[in-house]
């Protein structure tokens, strides 16, 4: 399908692979032209919008750091030329791999790293996108949090208080944009199975999670990619400031958030 400026526009940080490229695929089944945004792997970004093309999606690539406010003002622009609009944004980027250590062995410049990265990829893509969805009167976002704002322990300090940072930054956004036409939700996903977590989802993690999940296994990109849809849904303009938890029941079954 080609792309045409009829189409609902959404912006896909970081979608050049994992659970990015899952929301970038499931945008497009929904019948947005999705910008499927990457900083370094051309061919990845490349690879995501040819299968949209071949589902009949409409979708491009584009380049940009967006802990960089050039490159998500240039890249903002070439979206605004392209399409006229910007109706969706999901903050997914990971913009900054977590440190997993206790406290008594994390870096200051670590934490800071983690800290900083995280919320520099939600800051200025939202400031910029926010103007123009208030200029047009409306608009959604959604970020990709994690429940590890909500747990403790096994060296997840930095994550866990980077990520706790990002939803009380969605919280204050919703606020500020809330009688302006635009909605802010957070997804929040448990473990996901991706090449990223490939390294710490071993055998016996993967049986607990099973073990403690509704679905009867670990969660997938598509999984959470089901929820950033539904969440970008207008109708949910309502829940606007608010968490939607996929954990797959982890925090009932597993007896809550501090288990």
């Amino acid at each position: 399908m080609a792309d045409t400026p009829t189409k609902a526009t959404a912006i896909v940080t970081g979608a050049g692979r994992g659970i990015g490229a899952a929301i970038a695929a499931d945008l497009a089944r929904r019948d947005y032209h999705v910008v499927v945004n990457y900083r370094r792997d051309a061919d990845a970004a490349a690879t995501v919008v040819a299968g949209i093309h071949r589902s009949g999606g409409s979708a491009v690539a584009l380049a940009g750091d967006v802990t960089d406010p050039g490159d998500v003002a240039s890249m903002v622009a070439t979206v605004l030329a392209d399409r006229g609009r910007i109706d969706a944004l999901v903050v997914n980027a990971n913009t900054a791999a977590p440190p997993f250590a206790p406290l008594s062995e994390l870096t200051w410049a670590e934490f800071a790293a983690k800290m900083n990265g995280e919320l520099a990829g939600a800051f200025h893509i939202t400031q910029q996108v926010v103007a123009v969805m208030r200029a047009q009167g409306e608009g959604r976002v959604v970020y990709l949090g994690s429940t590890a704002a909500d747990y403790v322990g096994a060296g997840r300090l930095a994550h866990g208080t980077a990520k706790a940072a990002l939803a009380t930054f969605a919280r204050h956004v919703a606020a500020e944009t809330a009688r302006d036409g635009i909605g802010v939700l957070t997804v929040a996903p448990g473990a996901v199975r991706t090449e990223a977590t490939a390294a710490v989802l071993g055998a016996e993690r993967e049986k607990a999670l099973a073990d403690n999940s509704v679905l009867h296994r670990v969660l997938e990109p598509a999984d959470v990619a089901a929820a950033v849809g539904l969440a970008l849904d207008p109708a949910l303009r309502p829940a606007t400031g608010t968490v939607l938890r996929v954990d797959a029941g982890w925090s009932v079954l597993a007896g809550g958030p501090t288990a």
